[in-house]
């Protein structure tokens, strides 16, 4: 049994297929993830597990499968870029998401002042981060980045849900 403010509950086991349905009906945005290596070599990856954390100081969250080589390099460089994709940019997203020994090849990018990471030439938004902290969550790494800087444009976002991508078709005014 887990215990909890609202009462006794009892711990059930979700399996794989139950955690990956349920999560695919959360919206989310679309994410390259970018670093580079002590050679330059750039490395990149398709993150949809990304998250704003706190405003003072500036800090945001991105988690990474322990199997992505993105991870292993971004551990060394302790800095990284998030990129986030406009609504034309599912092919982009598909090229990071694959192995590939080039995943920059056809793909208008330049180098951000503050870390050195490669910045989406026409991305809808990113931000440069230096890693301010590391935590392992199963099989990923949650990294937790402190902004460094940040730009934005005027474009729609890519959105991922239920195995898909999408737009938004009619933006809610509040």
């Amino acid at each position: 049994m887990v215990y909890s403010d609202y009462g006794i509950c009892p711990l059930m086991s979700v399996g794989h297929e139950e955690f990956r349905k349920v999560m695919s009906q959360f919206v989310s945005g679309v994410t390259v993830v970018t670093t580079v290596d002590n050679t330059g070599k750039m490395w990149g990856a398709t993150v949809s597990a990304f998250s704003s954390l706190s405003m003072d100081p500036p800090l945001c969250l991105v988690c990474l499968d322990h199997r992505s080589e993105s991870l292993s390099v971004l551990r060394e460089s302790k800095r990284f870029a998030v990129n986030f994709l406009n609504a034309q940019q599912a092919d982009v997203s598909n090229q990071f998401a694959r192995p590939s020994d080039d995943k920059f090849k056809d793909i208008a990018w330049t180098l951000g002042n503050e870390t050195g990471c490669p910045l989406l030439s026409d991305a809808l938004a990113g931000m440069e981060c230096d890693v301010h902290e590391m935590i392992t969550g199963g099989d990923h790494d949650i990294i937790i980045g402190r902004l460094r800087s940040t730009y934005v444009s005027a474009q729609d976002p890519l959105l991922y849900w239920n195995g898909n991508y999408g737009t938004i078709a009619s933006p809610v005014q509040s």
